[in-house]
């Protein structure tokens, strides 16, 4: 068994009680689709079927329909619980990140320091061979800078500490804050939130079957051409981006004696209870792709921190170059030193990532902002029609009905015996 999602997410909005007009308009599929689904839907949670005397039929199922199929087939059972394991293991990598860039940093701290303490010891011991055969001797320096403060990160309130030790950020910066812990601050640092629009044809067909519903099973293309991108200049005056809306909802042409054209839906004007004015936006607005989720303050952390590892990993190769000081070291050097490449591969990809994915949102968002801005010029058109408009959209109220299925129409209904009615 294989049901769709949105067929009942939209039948407990719409209180369990629909017709298929209903739920096509609410979940955005085309009539067919969700006249075949909710028959299986209703087969298979024990629904029921009332038939009004115009010959519509009403859907009612039970608040409960959900836990019957969950009892019923273990495939949605089973699909709630990887859900909730998807959940969990997407939360993990997504921290891992930010673990691996914090133990890439640890690991490499630690082998700088015993190299450095290994070149120590080796210059302290030429320094006494060369002090008792009365040889001079000259103080080398060694550098070794502090990362205590790289720790702070580990401190439940480190944002405090980073405030204080970046005193100099604007106050604007410090106002902004994220949902995020730092660690899943790293991951969204990297790759992001995804596509923002991923639903975008869900909502598309949702709001066209919206202002459908809104203008009462009547319109004129002009009143869904915000909504569309396949619009051209050629299909434009002929009308064509039409015929999917029209498949997709049963609807048909109507021509005027003046030879303008409007679109009706039958199917889409019948109801089983009486709905609220939907608000339908004036235009499809897609969302702009967002760099990250993380706060600027996060963002400048998870910088600095690739930046410090991105050193380390140079000043770990520059200590590394000598293969036969090396080869002498065992344990953590030697381990560090066998998988060198992979960290400092690492380290250039936590900065060059960011860095290439922040011009590729650029270059999205300004493609979507175009789009967004021929469908709002769309939907602006419609606030001062011309008198050709206004008269298609006069023509179109003549077919505009909706007709509410209540109770009292109910002719028959398999919730009782045939007999008995």
């Amino acid at each position: 068994m294989t049901l769709r999602t949105e067929i009942m997410t939209s039948v407990q909005q719409l209180g369990y009680r629909v017709t298929v007009g209903d739920v096509a308009t609410q979940a955005g599929l085309e009539l067919n689709v969700a006249q075949q689904e909710l028959l299986a839907l209703a087969s298979d949670s024990g629904g029921h079927l009332q038939v009004a005397e115009s010959g519509e039929i009403i859907y009612l199922f039970s608040p409960n329909f959900k836990k019957i199929l969950r009892n019923k087939y273990w495939q949605l059972y089973f699909k709630e619980i990887w859900k909730k394991i998807w959940n969990a293991l997407f939360y993990l990598l997504r921290i891992s990140f930010g673990v691996i860039i914090i133990a890439s940093v640890v690991l490499m701290m630690i082998t700088i320091a015993m190299i450095i303490v290994a070149i120590s010891s080796s210059s302290q011991k030429d320094k006494d061979s060369q002090e008792s055969r009365g040889l001079g001797y000259e103080n080398n320096f060694i550098f070794f800078p502090n990362f205590s403060n790289l720790f702070l990160i580990f401190y439940p309130d480190y944002n405090y500490y980073f405030h204080r030790y970046k005193s100099y950020q604007s106050s604007e910066i410090n106002r902004q804050e994220s949902d995020l812990n730092f660690l899943e601050a790293i991951f969204s640092f990297l790759f992001g939130e995804g596509n923002p629009n991923n639903n975008l044809e869900e909502c598309r067909w949702r709001e066209i079957g919206a202002v459908i519903r809104t203008n009462q099973g009547a319109i004129i293309a002009q009143q869904v051409s915000p909504y569309l991108d396949n619009i051209t200049q050629y299909n434009e005056d002929s009308e064509d981006y039409m015929l999917p809306i029209l498949t997709r909802f049963n609807g048909y042409p109507r021509v005027s004696s003046q030879g303008e054209i409007i679109y009706y839906f039958p199917r889409l004007q019948v109801t089983a209870q009486l709905h609220k004015k939907h608000s339908v936006t004036s235009y499809l607005k897609e969302n702009l792709y967002c760099f990250s989720r993380a706060s600027s303050r996060q963002i400048m952390l998870a910088t600095g921190l690739g930046i410090l590892n991105f050193i380390l990993a140079l000043v770990l190769g520059y200590l590394i170059k000598d293969p036969e000081f090396i080869n002498q070291m065992t344990g953590l050097v030697s381990f560090v030193n066998s998988i060198y490449w992979i960290l400092l591969v690492y380290s250039i990809g936590f900065l060059v990532i960011p860095l290439i994915r922040y011009f590729v949102v650029q270059w999205r968002n300004d493609i979507i902002k175009s789009r967004n801005m021929i469908r709002q010029k769309r939907a602006e058109n419609l606030l001062q029609p011309s008198e050709n408009l206004q008269q298609k959209i006069k023509y179109a109220c003549e077919f505009a009905a909706e007709k509410l299925i209540t109770e009292a129409d109910i002719s028959y209904t398999t919730e009782k015996d045939i007999l008995e009615q």
